[in-house]
Formats: structure tokens, sequence, C-alpha cells
């Protein structure tokens, strides 16, 4: 799911192309996309992009009388932008917004439709689509520690609640607990002082590195490439690879659609955290510890 720096990207690359442009048409091949009937999608034809924000993991694209294109993205959509005339297939895209400068499409992998397109009308209504989670680079360590105290869950869940902190989600949070050197599963009833500025340090050092990555990455150009998985992230995807900063295989723990991704030598003690699927099988068999992990690997 595309996250903050993710979000921010593709946010600063919109403003930059179609920001005073006219949206001309929209088109909406699937019908599962749109999630309001009022005001009908035809209002915003002819009108001028005002501007364009990011409302935690949602693109908000706001046209004159007030009126608001918000995009949810979810796990698989993506946005990608297209010169004038260009051929698109229609059996790809979900939507399809032609602007006088370019032609903006959502398409989502797989074939579950999560991704959802929001119409909506004032700020009052805008603010709706906020989970009310605080923007991290916005927020001060009392603000941040308040917040990350306020409900008792593992530190992974509440880095990822979007009413909690805005814009962090699967990938980013092991980004964070990694550098912060903290286990996922720690309770926030738990974590000290100490700790929670470490966290607060690391979230925003991360958020930073990583819009800054994304920006270098795109060079100027509509950002295509945006994943939950790269190559120079520490842990976050790289199962059993070594560990950037100790070089002990990274783990996992295993749930639904997601996993979280820690080094258990620099974050867990050595300890190893049990994973549902391969710990329930292996039981006795499964290793407590980084040590034992590595001789059985």
């Amino acid at each position: 799911m595309p996250e903050l720096p993710d979000v921010t990207v593709y946010v600063e690359a919109l403003q930059q192309r179609i920001v005073g442009q006219c949206l001309e048409h929209v088109i909406l091949p699937s019908p599962f996309l749109l999630r309001t009937a009022v005001p009908p999608i035809q209002t915003v034809q002819g009108k001028r992009v005002t501007e364009v924000r990011r409302i935690g993991k949602r693109v908000a694209i706001g046209l004159e009388t007030q009126l608001w294109l918000v995009f949810h993205l979810m796990i698989a959509g993506r946005l990608h932008w297209f010169a004038r005339g260009a051929v698109i297939s229609k059996r790809v895209a979900l939507a399809r917004l032609e602007f006088t400068s370019g032609i903006l499409t959502l398409t989502e992998a797989g074939t579950k439709r999560r991704a959802s397109l929001h119409l909506i009308q004032g700020e009052e209504q805008l603010a709706l689509q906020d989970p009310g989670g605080i923007d991290i680079m916005q927020s001060s360590l009392a603000q941040f520690g308040d917040r990350l105290r306020s409900e008792n869950h593992t530190l992974k869940r509440a880095l990822t609640d979007p009413k909690l902190f805005s814009g962090i989600g699967n990938a980013y949070s092991d980004e964070i607990l990694h550098a912060a050197r903290l286990s996922p599963v720690m309770l926030t009833s738990r974590i000290e002082d100490e700790a929670v500025a470490r966290l607060y340090a690391a979230t925003q050092e991360q958020m930073q590195l990583w819009t800054q990555r994304l920006r270098q990455d795109a060079a100027g150009e509509f950002p295509e490439k945006v994943t939950a998985f790269r190559a120079d992230m520490a842990v976050h995807g790289r199962f059993r690879l070594p560990c950037p900063v100790c070089r002990t295989p990274v783990q996992r723990i295993r749930y639904a659609d997601n996993e979280t991704n820690y080094c258990a030598r620099c974050q867990t003690g050595g300890r190893l955290l049990a994973d549902r699927a391969l710990s329930r099988l292996l039981k006795q068999d499964w290793p407590k510890t980084v040590e034992a992990f590595d001789r059985e690997s």
C-alpha cells in the first residue's frame, strides 16, 4: 500500500501537472470504484483544479466549487500519467481523468477491487475522509508520545493505526522499528520514555529519508515504481537476507495478507518471535533464539 513517502511524491507530481488545469472528462470503466452518488461524477467535468493534498494515505484533488476527488489506492492501486492523445488500454484503467495538460489513470493489480474514489463537496465533508492520525512530520515528541500511549497496542499496530498516526503502513513501520531498535510486539503500555524518543526520531528520520529517495528516483518524472518492497530497505520484505547492521538473517511474522519483518539481534535481544504459520507447524522444534535459527538454517 502506498504510504506517506509514496503518496507525498504522487501529490507533488500531480501538483506540478494539474493545478490550474481543467478537468475535461472523467471516464470510470469500473462500476466498483466510485463509492459516492452525490454529487454526480459529471459535475467535475469542466472544473479547474485548485490544489492537490495528501490525506493520510489518500490523494485528494481539489476543484472549483469546493469539489474533491479523493482516491484511496489501498494495497494494489497505482496512479499513472500520460501525455494527451496517448493510447491507453481501456481494460486496464479503472479510472481515466483527462486534463488539459494530460491524462491521469488509476490501475489496480489483481482481481480484488479495493481501491476507491469518493466525490465530495466542501471542507467539512473532506475532513471526514481523514481517519484522524497525527502528521508525524508536524508533531512534537510530546504529541507523539501521548498518541502512542493513548491505547495499549503493540508498537507495530500503533504505528500502522491510521487513527493514531497519518500515512504509516506495513512497510515503513518495519523500517522505523528497525531504525529505533525496538521489537514490533512491544506493548505501548510498557515502553519507556527513552524508547519513545528513539521511536519518534526514527519515524521522522525514515519518513524524510524515504520521501527524499523516492523524489530522487522519480527525477522529475511521474512516479511509476511505487512499491512496498525496495532493495535498499533494511528489513521489510527481506526475510532470511542479512540485516544491514549486524548481518543476522531478517525474520518475519506472517498474518493474513501481511507480514512483519525484523532483525532479532538488533530489535528483540536475539529472541525469535512466534510466527503463526511456522511456529505452530514446528511446535517444539521452533527455534527460540536467532543462534538456534542460524544452526538450523
